[in-house]
């Protein structure tokens, strides 16, 4: 068994498309359409990875008012870049680029050497080695 896929409805799915592409290089599937549904997605990949990132729109999702850090469900997702100077480097760049830094670079209690951002749309990402 294995994870194939994890979803995220988004607000502004080329904004959320984008993001990933340019700060975590993925790849990104032709868009799928739904007229009858007026539901949208691409899905989003990793060079030679099996497991993918689906995001979603559909103009009658409602959003939550409990941040995502304190409600049931997911809390996080997590994207490998490597190493500890990746981690570094990518955490700088979204903050230069206005994106909130939840958790700073750190080496966590269980071993791992990760910060937490939020995307365009307020989904934490903890990036690690």
């Amino acid at each position: 068994m294995k994870i194939e896929h994890l979803a995220l409805w988004t607000k502004d799915l080329e904004a959320v498309k984008k993001f990933y592409i340019r700060y975590f290089g993925m790849q990104c599937s032709e868009k799928y359409t739904n007229t009858k549904k007026n539901f949208y997605s691409y899905f989003l990949s990793f060079q030679g990875a099996e497991t993918r990132i689906e995001i979603m729109s559909r103009p009658d999702i409602e959003e939550s008012d409990r941040p995502h850090s304190v409600s049931y469900g997911l809390t996080h997702f997590s994207i490998s870049v490597g190493s500890i100077s990746k981690v570094d480097s990518l955490t700088e760049r979204l903050r230069n680029d206005g994106y909130n830094v939840v958790g700073e670079p750190r080496t966590t209690g269980d071993g791992y050497y990760e910060s937490i951002i939020e995307d365009c749309e307020g989904n934490w990402v903890e990036i690690t080695v």
